[in-house]
């Protein structure tokens, strides 16, 4: 039989790499980012255009390439970070497997322009899918710039799996953040579509957390160090009340590169047991520092992934570590009852020795100097005023006939009306009808009855707010911000008013009816959250996953007590809906039973 394997021609071998390095744009964020840190750079800029499927674009002050090393940095395998297989397990660097760049490569346009310090001119290299098309010398500052353009024009199928824009944005927001958040001192840029998203300047880890996520973290920080012979621990976690339902604000970094770990997060969960309510997660940002050889960092082409040759051990100390630092901060509650905890020296006292208080006296002080105030005396006793019934005095008021209407007591007695709806177990609503009995979810009804009435609101009706008394200021980060800028006139047609939208808040000075106003915050969070998941770029999608956002938010809970006239109201606008056997989200609202169904239970 003639001989069947073939080694694969280059390009399609990169294109197979490529499949497993960049798997949407935001994986040549993370890869671009990562090599103007090891670089060395002290200023990283990041430049993205629709999202970048048209474009993403890297510039770093650092110490760039030769003319060599700029072209065989595309080859595949070819770094600079290691030099033999137990390099692996001495890494100090983001890369090592010098597949990035091949792999980008094989599926866009690149131009690549970079410069030493000791060169006179640098190097402009464009590759477009893996072939070289033009090398020249030009002038550049020091350090490097990848612009990488039209990602996989060259697999289409690649290119049509892509999410929206929003989604594909919110991605890149989240690279940029674990990046960033991971080295404090470098200062980074991002701009998307000509607008600046982020400018942080170089700073300490708690300056860098306020710059990406807002000034009002700030203060529910809780800070977390510990040193021990096998991990060092450093960070911060959130106090118990910022703890939110989505777990967006969650981060682990080893070695200052960013992992995924739920073994170790369900430590930093165990820590805040009895803390947080149900559904709640903590948020925190955990640095931890392990000597490179008890790490694998090679599992995972995305490098997340990291194996711990002892993860017992980093269990307990992270969760011990963090219970601690909540007890020395006053957060977890003080078992002792009987103890003030506001006479406690606080924490960051405790190793500082006492002074002595000085106290400065004035000799000239005489507090007698001051004139005494004449007490105020009245010449005469006040009579006592008199009352009402000294008008009646005297008066013989027992012969006094009064004529007295007869008055109907029925007007001021509620009907009794014959109950046709029950409750049970504060979830189900049942009621009969001619066929048998219906079983109604009322949070699923509810939210469907919701959903029609914003959705009508919004493409139909004028919306209708409530003007606060006072404005109502709530903190998003930046990127949260941009979003809210884009949904803007979205959100007015549902009845919210702005007041502003500065850098990192926003000012609400109206509010649709149906919302309350200390369910504002929640609200716009949960909204943010669906629309940066599920929002396609249609108009009316967009409107149409709005309505059910806030119906979601704002349905009666399972669990919820209804009175009798409340049940009657929300089964009668249930069937008065365009579609009142489906939730907005597909579900099943209400259920029914035939009286032949029931006949035949007792049948057997």
């Amino acid at each position: 039989m003639p001989d069947i394997i073939q080694l694969l021609p280059d390009h399609v071998a990169n294109q197979i790499a490529a499949g497993e390095v960049v798997q949407r744009p935001a994986s040549v964020v993370k890869e671009l980012l990562e090599n103007a840190i090891d670089a060395g750079a002290s200023s990283i800029k990041l430049i993205i255009k629709d999202a970048g499927k048209q474009l993403v674009q890297v510039i770093d002050n650092g110490k760039g390439m030769s003319q060599t090393d700029a072209r065989l940095s595309f080859e595949r395998h070819a770094t600079s970070k290691i030099t033999k297989a137990e390099d692996l397990f001495n890494l100090n660097t983001k890369g090592f497997r010098g597949e990035a760049l091949a792999s980008i490569a094989a599926i866009a346009h690149v131009d690549l322009k970079t410069k030493q310090e000791n060169q006179e001119l640098g190097t402009l290299i464009k590759i477009e899918g893996s072939s070289l098309v033009s090398q020249e010398n030009i002038s550049h500052p020091i350090g490097t710039s990848v612009a990488v353009k039209n990602l996989f024009y060259n697999i289409p199928a690649r290119r049509n799996f892509l999410k929206s824009n929003s989604v594909e944005t919110r991605h890149i927001v989240n690279e940029f953040q674990r990046v960033a958040l991971a080295h404090p001192n470098i200062s980074f840029s991002f701009y998307h579509n000509e607008n600046e998203i982020y400018n942080l300047i170089s700073s300490n880890l708690r300056q860098r957390i306020v710059a990406v996520f807002g000034k009002k973290t700030n203060e529910k920080l809780v800070p977390i160090n510990e040193s021990t012979d096998v991990l060092e621990i450093s960070g911060f976690v959130a106090k118990p009340e910022y703890a939110k339902k989505k777990r967006g604000e969650q981060f682990f970094f080893v070695n200052d590169r960013f992992i995924k770990n739920a073994y170790l997060n369900h430590a930093v969960s165990s820590a805040f047991e009895s803390l947080l309510s149900n559904g709640y997660h903590p948020t925190y940002f955990l640095f931890l520092k392990v000597p490179t050889k008890s790490i694998d960092i090679n599992i995972h082409p995305t490098k997340t992934e990291i194996k711990f040759d002892d993860e017992k051990t980093l269990y307990a100390i992270l969760r011990s570590t963090i219970k601690h630092s909540l007890g020395q901060y006053n957060v977890a509650p003080i078992l002792d009852f009987n103890r003030s905890a506001s006479f406690d020296t606080p924490y960051e006292f405790k190793d500082k020795k006492t002074v002595t208080p000085r106290v400065e006296v004035d000799p000239n002080f005489n507090p007698f100097k001051t004139e005494e105030q004449k007490s105020i005396r009245f010449p005469f006793k006040r009579e006592k005023e008199a009352t009402w019934e000294s008008l009646y005095t005297g008066l013989d008021i027992k012969n006094i006939e009064v004529e007295v209407e007869t008055v109907n007591t029925s007007l001021f007695n509620e009907e009794k009306t014959s109950t046709k709806t029950y409750q049970v177990h504060h979830k189900y609503i049942v009621s009969s009808i001619k066929s048998g009995i219906v079983y109604i979810n009322q949070y699923l009804a509810h939210q469907r009855i919701l959903y029609e009435e914003f959705l009508e609101n919004i493409t139909v009706k004028e919306a209708t707010s409530q003007q606060l008394l006072f404005p109502l200021e709530i903190s998003f980060n930046k990127s949260d911000i941009e979003l809210i800028k884009e949904i803007k006139e979205d959100l007015e047609s549902i009845g919210f008013v702005f007041d502003k939208i500065l850098d990192d808040t926003i000012v609400i000075k109206g509010m649709p009816i149906t919302i309350v106003e200390s369910q504002i915050s929640m609200i716009i969070e949960q909204l943010l959250e669906d629309i940066k998941n599920d929002i396609p770029n249609a108009s009316f999608s967009q409107l149409d996953m709005m309505a059910k956002s806030l119906a979601k938010s704002l349905a009666i809970k399972t669990g919820s007590k209804l009175s009798l006239k409340e049940q009657e109201e929300l089964v009668n606008k249930l069937f008065l809906c365009k579609q009142p056997d489906l939730s907005p989200f597909g579900k099943k609202t209400f259920v029914t039973i035939n009286l032949d169904e029931i006949d035949k239970k007792f049948s057997n």
